[in-house]
């Protein structure tokens, strides 16, 4: 009999939080014509709210994630692909 030790992860719901903003943001910016990627790394980058579109009150939204943490979260899920 080997002792083996299972484990699982429970997400994160402040992660899960943060995906469904970004989601909806993303998808604010799409129903307005925008290109989300390149507006959602615009504001990434300089944190210009400007960069996100007031529709569906997606600027607020946004501006209620920590850009670092967000910036964390997208590397280690592109990493672990």
């Amino acid at each position: 009999m080997t002792d083996r030790t299972l484990t699982f992860s429970i997400p994160n719901e402040h992660e899960s939080e943060m995906k469904r903003t970004l989601q909806a943001v993303y998808d604010a910016l799409t129903e307005k014509g925008y290109n989300p990627i390149n507006q959602i790394v615009g504001y990434i980058l300089s944190e210009d709210p400007t960069y996100i579109t007031t529709h569906k009150n997606a600027r607020s939204m946004i501006r209620h994630i920590d850009r670092d943490e967000l910036l964390q979260e997208l590397v280690k899920n592109y990493l672990s692909r």
